[in-house]
């Protein structure tokens, strides 16, 4: 397809990006450390690290990982932690080691947890305390040879670790394992040196998990090369609209979630801006309690994210005169949010679209430019196609899947050849599953998913992990689930069930599913049927599920 898109470019924007400047993140990290050296670089729980102490617990980390748990180059690392403080250490101290990182939602359930790392074949994890509990049981299932828990003490300033300390006392949380454990703390204390390995653009960086249209765990290999031209390609979108050294980004949204970590997190970095770490913005009243008292500058999040704030009465209240735009993604932004967003904020939500698989950015809207149902223009070096079922390209106007070529695009799925085949075309395009439309313009608006993938709170579910985790019940012999439009989560997810036990209960049922879903795959809603619709074959029609 013509680069349509590219006439309607902001002006400073180029057609492609240079060849990149670093080759590999870890190029990127000690460029930006040495430039901004004395400046802050994260923020969280009233304590700060700038990004020369970044640099020199991320080292002491990285020597803690070679010396005494011979780490070598390509070792797997899991990072199982909330946005604190130890993420960012723990990711560039994995990165200086040699390592290729997993990163795994901390809100996992044991079964889920196990999946990813028996996959991933990690070596060793970092996990926060308060989640050890769900990775116990399963560690000698793994190849997990040893585990670094954090605390929510740690990094912290000598008066927010009395203050943490007295209130997790008072909440009688205590950490207690069975198990040979390593304290997050007690890797940082020395230097021992490290040897450093010369990475190159085609090494791996992640391993970022994604559901699979199967439930099945699978995994998009993202090389540095990747995520550096995806940094790249988001940096000169905006570069307009940001200062170096100058901006402080607010970061809601968890770091183990590709858009945070992308756009939030290393693309800010490289920016040399103040990273204002939220760790549980579900907490709203503590949430906008901290947004109060720091002046951001930008922030991004998802419809869930900002519908949660419009409608609290002190967040209304707050000075917005240093904000200067917003970024939505993970979901679709609606166009009721946007505006009351802009009525309280003063900012435009510039809505932008991506996958895992991809970066994850694909296109962003122009910044300047008023809330308008697309998710933008391509990016710089980037191809997009809509094709129809036949995979042949379709005319300007027309809708079909969305597939996309360019640097970001992952190379495979881990450990997967027919997924990684499915995944593309014949001429090598990426086949995002999601039906599109472009305009004359090239702006893009998507119209409906082509595969039975939910999203919820900008998180991807898949029915049938739900289904067959519910059927394990022994009172539920069928399942069926379906997303339904829901205002605040983009979607809700509806269970539909044939029970064995006239007996069973609503609540029963979502009680097992928090046993072992992750809190955005707990179904909203339940309803008991007779029999589930399917086609001759015996396969679920969710169709049938939406009709009913």
């Amino acid at each position: 397809m013509d680069r349509i898109w590219t006439k309607n470019y902001p002006k400073n924007v180029p057609l492609e990006i240079s060849s990149n400047k670093y080759h590999s993140l870890l190029d990127l990290f000690y460029a930006t450390t040495n430039l901004f050296r004395e400046k802050t670089a994260f923020r969280n729980l009233n304590s700060s690290l700038t990004f020369g102490e970044i640099e020199k617990y991320s080292e002491r980390f990285a020597s803690y990982l070679q010396k005494d748990l011979g780490v070598q180059k390509n070792t797997k690392i899991a990072i199982m932690l909330p946005n604190l403080m130890t993420y960012p250490v723990s990711l560039f101290g994995s990165f200086i080691a040699g390592a290729t990182v997993i990163n795994i939602n901390p809100l996992f359930k044991t079964r889920e947890l196990l999946d990813v790392l028996v996959n991933s074949e990690a070596e060793i994890i970092i996990v926060l305390d308060k989640f050890y509990g769900e990775l116990e049981p399963i560690i000698k299932k793994t190849k997990i040879k040893n585990v670094i828990v954090c605390s929510l003490t740690d990094l912290l300033s000598p008066l927010m670790k009395f203050v943490v300390k007295s209130v997790l006392f008072f909440k009688g949380e205590r950490f207690n394992s069975n198990q040979k454990i390593i304290k997050f703390n007690n890797t940082i204390k020395k230097f021992k040196g490290t040897e450093r390995y010369l990475l190159k653009e085609s090494d791996i960086a992640f391993l970022q998990y994604t559901g699979g249209t199967t439930g099945k765990s699978k995994a998009a290999v993202l090389t540095h090369g990747n995520i550096l031209s995806n940094i790249e390609q988001v940096h000169v979108w905006i570069k307009d609209y940001v200062n170096e050294g100058k901006e402080i980004i607010l970061t809601a949204l968890p770091l183990y979630h590709i858009f945070s970590l992308t756009v939030n997190f290393l693309t800010f970095f490289k920016l040399g801006s103040e990273n204002l770490l939220i760790t549980n913005p579900r907490d709203i009243k503590n949430f906008v309690k901290t947004i109060r008292k720091n002046k951001f500058t930008v922030m991004t999040g998802v419809n869930t994210l900002f519908n949660l704030l419009i409608t609290n009465s002190k967040f209304r209240e707050i000075n917005f005169s240093n904000f200067k735009f917003t970024v939505g993604g993970g979901m679709a932004v609606l166009k009721d949010t946007a505006s009351k967003w802009k009525k309280i904020t003063g900012t435009n939500i510039t809505q932008g679209y991506g996958l895992t698989e991809t970066s994850p950015v694909i296109a962003i809207n122009i910044v300047k430019d008023e809330y308008n149902g697309y998710i933008g223009l391509p990016v710089p070096s980037t191809d997009v196609s809509v094709r129809g079922d036949d995979e042949k390209e379709l005319e300007v106007g027309k809708e079909g899947e969305l597939c996309v070529k360019g640097p970001q695009v992952m190379t495979k799925y881990w450990n997967s050849e027919e997924e990684t085949r499915n995944a593309f075309t014949e001429d090598g395009y990426f086949k995002t599953g999601d039906i599109a439309v472009m305009n004359k313009k090239g702006f893009i608006k998507i119209v409906d998913r082509k595969k039975d993938m939910i999203i919820s709170s900008g998180f991807n579910v898949y029915p049938n992990e739900i289904e067959d985790y519910v059927t394990s019940h022994p009172d539920i012999l069928e399942a069926g689930v379906i997303g339904i439009e829901d205002k605040n989560r983009g979607e809700s997810i509806k269970l539909f069930i044939v029970s064995t036990n006239p007996n069973l209960e609503k609540g029963e049922v979502i009680s097992f599913c928090k046993k072992g879903l992750t809190i955005y795959k707990i179904p909203k809603f339940v309803e008991f049927i007779t029999e589930l619709p399917k086609n001759n074959v015996g396969k679920i029609l969710r169709r049938k599920l939406r009709e009913l």
